[in-house]
Formats: structure tokens, C-alpha cells, sequence
């Protein structure tokens, strides 16, 4: 997956944001959820899928809860040194202000396809099993509800 609309966002010579490039991590999959102060506080969800992360602004936070389902926003992919990105974002530039890591750990795909991602999250804040669901496919491709499952009886 491309970084070039991620690229095109940023000055690097203004942000401390890592520039970094499509690549592969170790055998686990990232997943990371970074509070970001702006304007309006938001979280963005990374997933590591195809070298990039794959990323959602999350309006009111991650759910906690089973059920407790969540808009989800799909923003530009970012480059997997994004992951452990903490700082400010200059004024003026894409996306300034504050952004610190929230939740970090790893995650394995149960399911995937165009409109939903299934997936087991092992961070330090969530575990369990989480839905990532496109909510109009046709018409409004970036919103997407997430939502923690119930936990799977033994």
C-alpha cells in the first residue's frame, strides 16, 4: 500500500513525524491507538497490514466495552515508524499538536475483506476480539464502525 498521500500531508523539514517508507515488521503485527490533541481530541487506530499502517481517527476513543460501537474514520496510511511516534505536531503543519502512544501491542487478522476486519487485539489497555465494519461502502467509503465482540465462550 502507498504512502503518497501521507507523504504529500507533511513537510518534513517542519515535522518530526517520521517520513519513513512502506516495510515489514517482525513476525507480529503492529497495532498502536495514539491520542492526538488537536483542535478536537481524537485517537487514531493503526493496524501494520500490507508494510503500511493502516489508520482511523476515532472521534470519542476506542470502545472499551462489547458492543460499544464507535465511528471510525480511515484516514492516509502511515509508515510503520509511525507506531512509535510521540511529540508535537508544529503549528501549521497537517494534523498539529500533541500526539502520544495510548495502547500498543500486536494484533492477528481473523477475518478480512474490502468492508470488515476482524481482528484479536494483545495491547496493554484492550484485548480481545475487534470489528472494524464499513459502514456505506458505496457512498461513504472512510466511515467504518468499531466495536469490541463479546468475549468467545470456552
Amino acid at each position: 500500500m502507498s504512502l503518497k498521500e501521507y507523504h504529500a500531508k507533511r513537510d518534513f523539514t517542519k515535522t518530526g513525524e517520521p517520513a519513513g517508507s512502506a516495510s515489514l515488521s517482525s513476525n507480529s503485527r503492529i497495532y498502536v491507538i495514539q491520542k492526538h490533541r488537536v483542535t478536537h481530541l481524537h485517537y487514531d487506530l493503526r493496524l501494520e497490514m500490507d508494510g503500511v499502517l493502516r489508520s482511523w481517527a476515532l472521534p470519542k476513543g476506542p470502545p472499551l466495552e462489547a458492543n460499544l460501537k464507535r465511528l471510525a474514520v480511515q484516514t492516509e496510511n502511515h509508515p510503520i515508524a509511525y507506531a512509535g511516534f510521540e511529540g508535537t505536531i508544529p503549528e501549521g503543519e497537517y494534523g498539529a499538536g500533541k500526539v502520544e502512544i495510548w495502547d500498543k501491542g500486536t494484533f492477528k487478522i481473523l477475518e478480512v475483506d474490502e468492508n470488515k476486519i476482524i481482528f484479536t487485539i494483545d495491547g496493554e489497555k484492550l484485548k480481545g476480539d475487534y470489528c472494524l465494519i464499513k459502514l456505506k461502502p458505496k457512498t461513504d467509503p472512510k466511515n467504518w464502525l468499531f466495536f469490541k465482540k463479546k468475549a468467545r465462550k470456552s
